[in-house]
């Protein structure tokens, strides 16, 4: 009994360390305000939604954190350390993963291709003339368990380009999911995916390890009420609202200014 309160104590402690934070983030488009002063903790393991209105901020929200783009003012922590400065590329190393509104996958290339990639550049061993795709048996079985897992197994070797924009969908999942993050922020993750097929998606993120951190924007309500156990909302540019599900759900400010209208939003465009 005692190692196994022992245990229980060190799953505890790791999801409540603090994994991804923004201090006063704010970003200026010259006189536009798209960010401002946002404070926010990802805790390990946090199952986090984003949610507000088409243009309250949401994506550039995600680009600061990611480094697509830089902070006018503010910082973002990983792991308790400074990284508003680290490029892009170098925070994907240290463990930030994402998915885009819009699919950037190699059409040309077959959906384990595109898979492979990711998986062969975290292990060190990214294809080149000495050691071309194909030939590290580990890195296929890991690519096809995850295609496996979202149900892209049958089309493995089709090109991206032959699939439904849906099913690209999963394809980018199984990427960013490949590179085993410590974060992982999907951007509008359903989007274009039939509402009978979504269940995958948070199938998928409910068989990633447990102390891996996610956040989701998403506009489909049914979504984000199965998949997070806390939600963020965002409304021109700063944070309007935070607190569980049932919280939110029964905030009549936030039912004012969104959930009333969110059935009707097709994407955001912040």
């Amino acid at each position: 009994m005692a190692a196994l309160r022992r245990q229980a104590q060190a799953v505890g402690a790791i999801m409540s360390e603090t994994r991804l934070e923004t201090r006063g983030l704010t970003r200026h488009f010259g006189a536009l305000v798209a960010v401002t002063g946002i404070d926010f903790k990802l805790a390990a393991g946090a199952r986090h939604a984003l949610i507000g209105p088409n243009g309250a901020g949401k994506t550039t929200f995600i680009n600061l954190l990611t480094g697509v783009l830089q902070p006018s003012h503010g910082s973002v922590l990983l792991g308790g350390k400074d990284i508003t400065a680290t490029a892009q590329a170098e925070r994907v190393k240290l463990g930030i993963a994402r998915t885009f509104q819009i699919n950037r996958l190699f059409r040309g290339l077959s959906v384990l291709e595109n898979v492979y990639i990711p998986v062969a550049e975290r292990m060190g061993v990214a294809p080149s003339m000495f050691n071309p795709a194909g030939k590290r048996t580990d890195v296929i079985e890991e690519a096809m368990y995850l295609l496996e897992v979202l149900r892209l197994g049958d089309v493995a070797q089709h090109r991206v380009s032959e699939l439904a924009y849906g099913r690209q969908r999963l394809v980018e999942l199984a990427i960013a999911i490949g590179l085993r993050p410590g974060v992982l922020l999907l951007d509008e993750p359903a989007a274009g995916v039939p509402s009978a097929e979504s269940h995958i998606i948070l199938d998928a993120i409910e068989r990633l390890p447990e102390d891996i951190a996610v956040l989701i924007i998403e506009h489909d309500m049914d979504v984000v009420f199965r998949f997070a156990k806390r939600v963020t909302v965002m409304v021109s540019g700063a944070i309007f609202a935070e607190g569980t599900p049932k919280e939110i759900e029964a905030n009549p400010e936030v039912r004012a200014v969104y959930l009333g209208q969110a059935g009707a939003r097709a994407g955001d465009h912040a």
